[in-house]
Order: structure tokens, then sequence, then C-alpha cells
């Protein structure tokens, strides 16, 4: 994991587990859309989830028939997952991505959401390729807030960086996912996309959704995540109507593993 995030600061998920569990399930379909589009995660498909967190993913695409496994460096988050996906048949293990030791060819698909920056590359890339089937795909799916183009989210980073001025997640414009050059070795892209998508929330919803960010929920004590979300509730009491949409951007990158 890269010291360079928020100047090396301490993060841990699953201090955030119960906001997360609650608000950051937002993903429309049309966010996976294209992987589905290229045949992963369907019927018999089996797939990896990496840093499942709650398991929102392999939760809101289970109904398509794909045997998922969820990997999480968070207890926290797994127990979460766990309690979500109750009568679901999906797999949880807590481990660091880098120390998954699934033999050969062990699925089909591979997926990553928001969380595909945090992994040590050069000791991920390989292993994946190998656990892959020939041909298998691995998905790296990311979606972020565009604060300069809302005022609610320009206002509300603005008091993240109030409480936390360490936090490097914000100011975000569209991009592509970045890909270190070592899939290279293994892999080739066959799609890599970005585009808008528009989310609803209410005031108690993006108030919940933002205190599960990393900066807030994952950093802060529980004392201060308690004052910002004050703070940030009557902000929005001021500035929001009850209900309003956010422009985000979603960026997908599908991989195919090369032959070996």
């Amino acid at each position: 994991m890269s010291n360079t995030i928020d100047g090396g600061r301490n993060f841990d998920f699953g201090a955030a587990s119960a906001d997360y569990a609650k608000y950051r399930d937002i993903y429309p379909e049309v966010f996976f859309e294209k992987i589905l589009s290229l045949g992963m995660c369907g019927k018999g498909r089996r797939v990896l989830d990496l840093g499942t967190g709650t398991g929102v993913l392999p939760r809101l695409l289970h109904g398509y028939g794909g045997v998922f496994t969820g990997t999480d460096i968070s207890p926290e988050q797994i127990k979460q997952a766990k309690a979500l996906s109750e009568g679901m048949g999906i797999k949880y293990i807590c481990s660091p991505a880098e120390d998954l030791n699934f033999p050969d060819g062990s699925f089909d698909d591979i997926t990553a959401c928001q969380c595909f920056f945090y992994f040590d590359h050069n000791r991920l890339a390989y292993k994946l390729s190998r656990m892959l089937t020939e041909g298998g795909k691995l998905a790296v799916l990311y979606m972020g807030f565009l604060p300069r183009e809302d005022r609610i989210i320009a206002e509300s980073e603005r008091l993240i960086y109030k409480y936390n001025p360490s936090w490097s997640g914000g100011g975000e414009t569209r991009h592509k996912n970045c890909i270190p050059d070592v899939y290279g070795e293994y892999f080739d892209i066959i799609s890599d996309e970005v585009f808008d998508i528009n989310v609803p929330f209410t005031r108690e919803s993006w108030n919940g959704r933002i205190k599960a960010c990393r900066g807030i929920g994952a950093e802060l004590s529980p004392e201060e995540v308690e004052r910002f979300g004050a703070e940030h509730m009557k902000m929005l009491e001021d500035i929001a109507p009850e209900s309003f949409t956010l422009k985000h951007f979603a960026a997908v990158t599908v991989m195919e593993r090369t032959k070996q």
C-alpha cells in the first residue's frame, strides 16, 4: 500500500463499517453494465472480488448467477458483508489481497471495486494472473464525485479538509483508472471507459456517505466523526434540499489474462 495516501496517515475502513454498510451501496446498475456485457460475473462464473468491503459488488451482482468469493483486509467489513449477504451463498475471506493463495485457475473473473490503488501491484499482478483461467478477466472499477461541478460536493469536501487536512481524496476530475505497467506482462486491456453517472441522495444518506469516506470515518476518532457528522448535516440543511442528485464519474477497465 502506498504511504503517499493522505501523507502516510493510517486508515482503517473497519472503523467506518456501520456507516459503510448503510450508506455506500450507491452503485447503479449502469456502473456494472460494461463488465456484464463482456461476459463477466454471469451464470456459473467463478468470481473473486478483491477489497470487497461490505460485499457491495457480490451482493449487487449475485443475481446474475456468478459464484462469488469476497476478500477484504478488515474483519469488521467482512462481518458486515456476511450479515448483509445472508442466504446469498457468497463466501468471504478476511485477508490482504497480496496474501491470497488460491490454486492456479481458481477463478474465471476477478473484480476490484474502489480499492485497486491500495494494493502492492508488484506482488499482486502475477498472482492474479495465475489464479485466473486462461482468458480470464480482471475488472478494475472506480466511481468518484465531481466537486468542481456541484456546490454540495464542494462544500462537503471543504468540511472534510477542515477536520482532516491530510486527506488526499478531494478535488477529483474525470480520469481513467491508473493501471501499473507490471500488469502489461500478464494482461491485455480490452476495455477502458469513463462515463458520468447521476446518483440520488437525501441529506441523511449523503451525510452518511461522506462520514464513510476514508478521510473521515477511516481516519478520525469516533468523537471527531460525530462532530463532523453534526456540522455536515447542519451545512446540508442550509444549502441542500431534502433530496438531490449528484454527478459522479465512473471508470471501468477490463483486462484479459494473456497466455502464460
